[in-house]
């Protein structure tokens, strides 16, 4: 078998993906942010890049998830994690396109969550994002300042279709203009294109919300010592906050008590 990416994982510090390689191409971004590796849970997140398990949320509380600050287990092929509410495990394989990830969460059956591969990427101003053409996609607060029309009083979010949703377009990363917009698209397909390289994820799952979640910091984050990070995410659910999830708009562990999902990583494109 040949496999045309390789994965590292962190187990002791959040399950967190370090590397994500085909060739001499790494994907993940990583930042300079210190103390990653001496959190505990309920303290601040801490943005040190690669690819982040946040579940049962991405903003809000806990911020990032329960997960990321909590050491893992490793048994065989298998990572997993217990939180207050729920388990999570994850079995990485490389296959002859890539890799695959299949993920088990455990909870009792009604719990209700978000999750997202918030998986921080290394791109060129020049990289695109190609989605499925159309997609329904949810603007949050942030894009206020970017957007033609006034930001409707409490709205969580506002909607339109990718690639430009309400005049904003979302499909590249660059250049730099001190922005930063966060989306996510009712869609399970994704694949990045920067120069050569190409980068495909699919998510599956049965009965779940599936969608990609889109973080465009383009050094508009945060306000006192803004970076740039860009994040293309698989996610279960179509919101960063488990608070603001609507009927739909969040996973819900049915009678049974398990969620079953699988994310398929690749490095030849699969446009939707």
């Amino acid at each position: 078998m040949t496999t045309v990416l390789e994965i590292v994982t962190d187990p002791a510090h959040g399950g967190r993906w370090t590397s994500l390689r085909a060739g001499d191409r790494e994907w993940l971004w990583h930042g300079t942010a210190a103390g990653r590796d001496q959190v505990a849970p309920g303290d601040a997140f801490v943005d040190a890049g690669g690819l982040e398990e946040c579940v049962p949320t991405v903003r809000g509380a806990p911020d990032h998830g329960d997960a990321w600050s909590r050491p893992w287990k490793r048994e065989g092929d298998t990572d997993t994690v217990q939180c207050d509410r729920f388990a999570l495990a994850r079995t990485i394989r490389g296959t002859d396109e890539g890799a695959e990830a299949d993920y088990v969460l455990r909870a009792d059956p009604g719990f209700r969550f978000v999750w997202a591969a918030h998986a921080l990427l290394d791109l060129s101003p020049r990289a695109t994002l190609r989605l499925r053409d159309g997609a329904r996609a949810r603007l949050f607060p942030e894009a206020a300042p970017l957007l033609e029309r006034p930001w409707p009083n409490g709205a969580p979010w506002v909607a339109g279709d990718w690639p430009v949703p309400l005049g904003l377009p979302l499909d590249r990363f660059g250049p730099d203009d001190g922005t930063a917009v966060g989306a996510v698209v009712d869609t399970p397909r994704a694949c990045v294109h920067d120069g050569t390289g190409r980068l495909a994820f699919a998510l599956e799952a049965d009965g779940q919300p599936l969608s990609i979640a889109v973080w465009r910091n383009l050094g508009g984050f945060p306000a006192e010592h803004p970076y740039r990070s860009t994040g293309v995410e698989p996610m279960l659910g179509r919101v960063f906050d488990l608070a603001d999830a609507g009927p739909g708009d969040a996973a819900r562990v049915p009678a049974s008590g398990e969620v079953r999902w699988r994310l398929t990583l690749g490095a030849a494109c699969r446009c939707p």
